[in-house]
């Protein structure tokens, strides 16, 4: 530090003024290079998936600017007689002041860090953070972004991310049997009811369902007892119309072709299976 000093103090004035543009020059040339690397390797084919990664490279990309720049400047300001070291000194004081003025922002990036090198979640995952679903669109060092069933962009910042609740396979599954009788003609009424009831389900609450619902037809139990399943993929905790509107829709409609219909012989459950794709990282 001290040759440096002595280094620039000997140099005239005018060689003190060149040398302060090409060390700006310089390091504004190394952050044009470097931030389009970061752009090509964040674009690359290849690194696409790599949500995780991108993240890190960003981070580090903006320390070594955020270095070089710091730098550039305290050896200018060192040609026209100020020390470095002083610099240096001045500069941690004003971080400090900063750092205490900024406490959100620091917990925000030190949990952000936290999350990408944790495995907590990925870009895609369906989760639920703080109340708020929506699958996982960044994870950045301030904000965890989430789009919702409705599709808008859920900004959540990291420093609130509490009981992350992460669902594997994206989805909500609810199974809902019918059970059907002995009587083949009622039977074929039936099928008929909860085709059109799952067409209204549909039309009427278009935001709860991840995909088209799935009929699997007439099952039997051990016993020989005839039901038909249907399968829905549910956004989480969106299950409240199938309970209700699409169950009592049709109770109502088998009754009224079969009076000794019952409610319990329609049942709605859910599962959350394992996720059957691999992350890539």
């Amino acid at each position: 530090m001290e040759s440096l000093n002595t280094f620039i103090n000997d140099l005239n004035q005018l060689n003190k003024i060149l040398l302060m543009i090409c060390l700006v020059a310089v390091a504004h040339l190394l952050v044009i290079v470097i931030r389009r690397a970061m752009q090509a390797y964040m674009q690359s084919t290849l690194q696409t998936s790599l949500s995780k990664t991108r993240t890190i490279a960003g981070l580090i990309s903006s320390i070594v600017i955020f270095t070089i720049y710091f730098t550039a400047i305290g050896v200018s300001l060192s040609s026209f007689g100020i020390s470095l070291t002083a610099y240096l000194a001045s500069a941690s004081i004003i971080g400090l002041a900063i750092g205490f003025g900024s406490q959100g922002i620091v917990q925000d990036v030190v949990t952000g860090i936290t999350v990408i090198f944790s495995d907590l979640f990925d870009i895609g995952d369906m989760v639920e953070i703080s109340g708020h679903v929506g699958v996982v669109q960044q994870v950045g060092m301030r904000f965890t972004v989430l789009k919702n069933p409705m599709g808008a962009e859920v900004f959540i910042p990291n420093r609130t991310l509490t009981n992350v609740i992460n669902y594997p396979r994206g989805y909500i599954r609810a199974l809902v049997d019918i059970w059907l009788t002995d009587d083949e003609q009622l039977n074929k009424k039936i099928i008929q009811i909860i085709e059109s009831e799952t067409t209204n389900i549909i039309e009427q609450f278009p935001g709860i369902f991840r995909a088209t619902p799935e009929n699997e037809g007439i099952q039997k139990t051990s016993q020989g007892k005839k039901y038909n399943r249907l399968k829905f993929r549910l956004w989480p905790s969106r299950g409240g119309p199938v309970e209700t509107v699409y169950k009592q829709g049709l109770f109502q409609k088998i009754k009224s072709v079969d009076p000794n219909y019952a409610e319990w012989m329609i049942s709605v459950n859910y599962e959350v299976a394992e996720k059957i794709k691999t992350r890539n990282r």
